[in-house]
């Protein structure tokens, strides 16, 4: 359900685009659902997510730029700016003193060696990074109706795709549950 909720948004520019097949109606629809959004995340839970409130504030910005200047680079240029900004949070978090932004957000569910840990903050620079170089190719090569699509189904796709991968990853670097001792036997399995 929450992930549905989370792209509540895209879906929802993603039908309207489809209902009218105007960019412009798409976008003014995209800035109060992820208003809506953010706003309900803080009435059920009292805080903020982070990438939420980047979205909102990147689509307040170039959506708004978009209606105002009625041009939709500035709409198609939303997820590079988003997937950028992270794979540079993600890349500046290795060189902070402490764990690195991948460790941090994970490590209460998982334990894993401090060198895997380094592999999959890195793989998440490089995949937004690379997301946001495919956005930009998307958008500049193709019609507005294919990069609607993609926007939801290129996007969504491959980042399903990719935490399948690390998840694979992941499950290869996990201790075995065989390597730790097994506790004594208790004073009734000894008689």
């Amino acid at each position: 359900m929450k992930l549905l909720f989370d792209f509540f948004p895209v879906l929802l520019f993603f039908g309207v685009f489809k209902a009218t097949g105007d960019i412009l109606t798409a976008t003014a629809a995209l800035i109060p659902a992820t208003l809506f959004q953010v706003g309900f995340t803080w009435l059920k839970y009292r805080k903020f997510e982070p990438l939420h409130l980047i979205t909102l504030f990147f689509v307040v910005v170039l959506g708004g730029a978009t209606l105002i200047f009625q041009d939709a680079t500035f709409i198609k240029w939303k997820p590079t700016v988003v997937f950028w900004l992270l794979a540079g949070a993600f890349l500046v978090s290795e060189f902070l003193p402490g764990k690195n932004f991948y460790q941090r957000m994970m490590e209460s569910s998982i334990k894993l060696p401090e060198n895997v840990w380094r592999m999959l903050n890195l793989s998440w620079v490089g995949f937004n990074a690379l997301m946001g170089v495919v956005n930009l190719y998307v958008a500049y090569n193709y019609s507005m109706d294919t990069w609607v699509d993609f926007k939801l189904f290129g996007i969504l796709g491959c980042s399903v795709g990719f935490v399948v991968i690390q998840s694979l990853f992941i499950a290869r670097h996990l201790p075995d549950e065989d390597s730790t001792p097994a506790p004594p036997p208790s004073r009734e399995e000894r008689l």
